[in-house]
């Protein structure tokens, strides 16, 4: 395993450090008091003990970190006895819950290896995932839900920056990939805080157009799709910082280019396929290829990684139909980055995305109020799995749906037509 001072020579410190106090001002938008739980790879140390300085000089109560390590994680699928890929730390999960439910602010750390179980047996990483996935639940619906204010960032671990720059000797990577997070994260030049304020400016004008039409559906078209997705009544869209139901104004996802809204769960026809490959815990999926009929997807096709996206298909009812639509622009940083990051954080951010699964509650008018049962009547979908691909391309067409049945368009040659 990498020395965690020698990968850190490659990465600037300056910039390290405005990455942590965007991820606590920006991201988070911590409040004086409130607790924080943080999880990460235990190689983001560095970045991990500069958000905690960060955290409590802005008033944090108890800052806890949960630090995952890539060895141990290999050691279970090599050496763990079979029953174990069917359990989870349930505890644990419960334990999240109930700290999110008492205003705990949640951040994590993304970096591992997006290859890392590439080589173990598929059989048991599906069955581990959905464990997982199944005692998860409960926090993750605090996450969904935007009951507290939450946080995803990166950090640039040997392992992550050696898929991204394969042909580079591994501190040049660390460098590249670490130069590429500081770009994507609005970090590597001038006052980052401001940045951020005038990036959500250009996301909320955005969002307030699209709330201001209404649409009922959106209309796909481009090379190999043909795609109209409904939209839930009542839905909103949303992009940039947004507000929790604590009141605490976040932005969930650091890097972040998207406007997103949730679909109707059971109105979506027609055929679409992927525009990048989706990186999914250890397989990459590429040229994914689906049919959908009533809102579920009836055929899905994959040139690689078939089978693992067959596999995610099965993992409940809802995992066949849509729980989020995000619009980005062709033109986007990281699409204009030109670099594949296997991690979806990233992707998703480099073209118009649709993901299979949960959709969120935060996404409709007064969703806050809204029960389970009331979002899934007006559309929303419910599964075990949150899982975005990309779709959009400089080919890329998309047109907003009136209730009248006009057409306004939206997107050509996959920029705004706005």
């Amino acid at each position: 395993m990498t020395d965690q001072r020698n990968s850190a020579t490659s990465i600037d410190p300056v910039k390290l450090d405005r990455l942590a106090e965007v991820a606590v001002k920006v991201g988070l938008g911590l409040r004086p008091g409130q607790d924080l739980l943080l999880t990460a790879p235990a190689i983001a140390l560095p970045l991990v003990r500069r958000i905690a300085a960060h955290a409590y000089k802005a008033g944090a109560g108890i800052v806890t970190p949960i630090l995952s390590d890539e060895e141990m994680t290999l050691a279970r699928y090599r050496y763990g006895h079979d029953n174990s890929f069917d359990r989870a730390a349930n505890w644990l999960y419960e334990g999240m819950a109930k700290a999110f439910s008492e205003n705990t602010a949640r951040l994590a750390i993304v970096g591992d290896n997006p290859m890392l179980l590439s080589e173990e047996d598929p059989s048991k990483v599906a069955r581990a995932s959905k464990a997982n996935s199944m005692a998860y639940q409960p926090a993750l619906e605090k996450i969904v839900n935007f009951d507290t204010n939450w946080n995803i960032i990166a950090y640039p671990s040997p392992s992550w920056a050696k898929q991204v720059f394969p042909n580079d000797s591994e501190d040049v990577a660390i460098g590249k990939l670490a130069d590429a997070i500081f770009a994507a994260s609005r970090v590597d030049r001038g006052d980052a805080i401001s940045n951020w304020a005038s990036h959500n400016a250009v996301l909320r004008e955005r969002t307030n157009w699209l709330n201001g039409l209404r649409f009922r559906a959106l209309q796909y078209s481009g090379p190999g799709t043909d795609l109209t997705i409904g939209l839930a009544d009542g839905h909103e869209w949303e992009g940039g910082a947004s507000s929790a139901k604590n009141g605490i104004s976040c932005n969930a996802n650091i890097p972040t280019e998207e406007v997103f809204t949730t679909p109707h769960c059971r109105r979506v026809y027609g055929h679409v396929v992927s525009s990048k490959p989706l990186s999914y815990q250890g397989t990459l999926i590429d040229n994914i290829a689906v049919r959908f009929e009533d809102g579920k997807i009836v055929d899905a096709k994959a040139s690689r990684g078939a089978e693992v996206l067959n596999k995610v298909l099965d993992t409940d009812e809802g995992a066949r139909r849509l729980g989020e639509v995000a619009l980005v622009p062709h033109s986007s940083p990281i699409s204009q980055s030109g670099l594949l990051f296997y991690n979806t954080l990233f992707d998703e951010n480099a073209a118009s995305h649709i993901a299979l699964g949960q959709c969120y509650s935060k996404c409709f008018v007064n969703g806050a109020q809204l029960t389970p049962q009331q979002i899934a009547a007006q559309g929303g979908n419910q599964s075990l799995i949150h899982i975005d691909w990309m779709i959009g391309s400089a080919e890329t067409d998309i047109d907003g749906i009136l209730a009248d049945g006009s057409k306004v368009p939206v997107f050509r040659k996959g920029e705004w037509a706005k």
